[in-house]
């Protein structure tokens, strides 16, 4: 890893076919360990029953309130709270509020494509 600083305004937001937008912010060679991407739910709006095979995720949540389902867990979540993900675990996240709910999504080792699967 070198040290350098990736630009938000540097990357585009689009929609994935989990329900939500997305921004990749950091999912490169420039760090091999982890990837970092910003989602967005709408108010109202849920993603897709979902896993990742093999990655675990950590949601830090920046702003707007909901609801997450993680196997067995169902807990309301808000601003600062930071949700933890094993891999391989069935999941889901809800906005519960009237804006957006928007969070940081951690990744390890970093996302692709091909470890995601909905049901």
């Amino acid at each position: 890893m070198k040290a350098e600083v990736r630009k938000r305004k540097d990357h585009e937001e689009y929609w994935f076919e989990e329900g939500c937008w997305i921004t990749e912010v950091a999912n490169d060679g420039g760090d091999e360990g982890l990837s970092v991407a910003i989602a967005r739910v709408e108010p109202g709006s849920s993603t897709k029953w979902h896993r990742l095979e093999g990655v675990a995720e950590r949601y830090i949540i920046a702003s707007g309130t909901g609801r997450v389902q993680i196997g067995g867990l169902d807990q309301g979540v808000e601003r600062g709270d930071v949700v933890r993900i094993p891999a391989n675990t069935r999941q889901r996240i809800t906005n519960t509020g009237d804006e957006d709910l928007l969070f940081y999504v951690v990744c390890t080792p970093p996302f692709t494509r091909a470890c995601y699967s909905s049901f």
